[in-house]
């Protein structure tokens, strides 16, 4: 059971002069990132740029921002914050263990004690079933009075709520409690640290909140998904296709990019966009935030579709991605991770001769045709998609670089096509991950009946 932190609704903050208390901006911003891996050099923050950015665009300045390590310090870092704050954000420290204590030194600030948020539990437990345990009950503790926000990507929730903070004057005098207290009110959000957790639960709950209290909730955004182009290159895009008033920030996750667009008039947030569109390449720029990967399953699904794979650079990696969604089975048949010649040759019944073949090989586009014929017929598909290709750090051929893809589609309904797909080769995993995006993009655009030739020509940034 967690602790019970002390319980005063008016908390009293030690250090906090009269005189501060009466000039505290409500807009002046506190934000505290914990995690001893960040004070120790092991990862690098992110959170700090980020959330002082989109802050700096909604009227609010920052006051300090710090990275706080799993010690306890940073009760102490709260109470020195609340003096000239009236925003206080904190990311981490909200997981299931000793040294997670956000909740606790949130509590004891605003002097109330923690309670088991129902809504949080219910979450948790949804998460977790019968796999939780008593440690991970911890999460869906927060302070009383505050608010929780959901967290649909993990198992600890948010919360934000407000209180009033008493001055202590600092000559040493007591304060005569006839007399009314000069107090402030200040706002405390609490954000879990990973940054798959922490970005979808500020720009879907917190930004919002806080543009409402700003005044700022009418500021315009557009919200995009952005699939393959690389973080630099993508702003170096941007850069080139600015328009008057019209700014933008990026998110990087592992299978796309969100792009927030801000400012200017429509007008001018429509022709950012289209500029972006042109030069970006076909169907690589998605308004809104959607995976790849949903992109295709909605379609199949919505038109009674199904799809098999037959994966040799990937390995069964788009497999995975496609059986992640619920309900797949409706619609994905299964699929073959072909790596060895002999698996291509055996189970997919590509030409064994051709793949022996120096002029030609497994990474080729008659070798892409083949698997996916071979796997539509194995599996009675409407679509089967191939791939074969080089995911490095090694393997590069003759005029086939590291990051060479062939992926291949074939239907019932039109002619068997193979494209060849380019991207930028950081390392194995990134290349991986960009050739099952292609995979799922190419699909979409194959089973829509459009040319996955000129999409993927359009393709030159990724």
């Amino acid at each position: 059971m967690p602790e019970t932190g002390r319980e005063n609704a008016n908390a009293v903050v030690y250090g906090t002069s009269s005189e501060n208390a009466r000039g505290t901006n409500p807009k002046a911003v506190s934000i505290f990132i914990i995690g001893t891996e960040l004070t120790c050099g092991i990862i690098q923050d992110r959170h700090i740029p980020l959330l002082a950015g989109e802050l700096t665009k909604l009227g609010y300045s920052i006051h300090r921002a710090s990275i706080v390590p799993d010690d306890g310090s940073i009760s102490h870092e709260l109470e020195h914050a609340v003096s000239d704050s009236g925003v206080i954000i904190v990311t981490g420290g909200l997981g299931p263990t000793c040294d997670d204590m956000t909740r606790q030194a949130i509590a004891d600030l605003a002097g109330v004690p923690l309670e088991r948020n129902e809504t949080a539990w219910n979450e948790v437990y949804a998460r977790l079933g019968d796999r939780i345990w008593g440690a991970n009950e911890r999460q869906a503790y927060i302070p009383r009075g505050f608010d929780e926000i959901p967290n649909p990507k993990g198992t600890a929730p948010g919360f934000k709520g407000t209180f009033s903070v008493k001055a202590n004057p600092t000559d040493g005098s007591k304060t005569d409690v006839s007399e009314p207290s000069v107090s402030h009110e200040v706002l405390v959000v609490a954000m879990p640290g990973p940054p798959s957790e922490m970005q979808y639960m500020f720009y879907n709950h917190v930004r919002p909140f806080l543009a409402r209290i700003s005044g700022c909730e009418d500021l315009r955004r557009d919200e995009f998904s952005v699939y393959m182009v690389p973080e630099a290159k993508l702003e170096d895009l941007c850069e080139a296709c600015a328009v008057d008033g019209v700014s933008w920030g990026t998110r990087f996750q592992p299978f796309k990019i969100s792009l927030y667009v801000d400012g200017g008039c429509e007008e001018s947030r429509k022709e950012f966009e289209a500029k972006l569109s042109s030069v970006m390449g076909r169907g690589l720029l998605e308004k809104g935030e959607h995976e790849a990967v949903d992109l295709l399953s909605s379609y199949l699904e919505e038109n009674g579709l199904t799809i098999s794979t037959a994966e040799s650079a990937t390995a069964g990696f788009a497999s995975k991605l496609l059986t992640d969604r619920s309900g797949s089975s409706s619609w994905f048949w299964g699929g073959a991770a072909t790596y060895a010649n002999a698996a291509k040759a055996g189970i997919l019944g590509v030409d064994a001769s051709m793949l022996e073949d120096p002029a030609v090989g497994p990474v080729s586009e008659q070798c892409a045709k083949q698997m996916a014929d071979g796997m539509r017929r194995l599996s009675g598909s409407s679509i089967a998609v191939s791939i074969t290709g080089i995911a490095g750090p090694g393997g590069a051929e003759g005029g086939k670089p590291v990051g060479t893809a062939y992926i291949g589609l074939s239907s019932s309904i039109r002619d068997t096509e193979a494209v060849r797909v380019n991207v930028s080769a950081n390392s194995r995993d990134s290349v991986r991950r960009k050739f099952a995006v292609a995979m799922m993009l190419l699909a979409l655009e194959y089973a829509k009946g459009g040319s996955v030739v000129d999409m993927a020509s359009s393709w030159v940034y990724i």
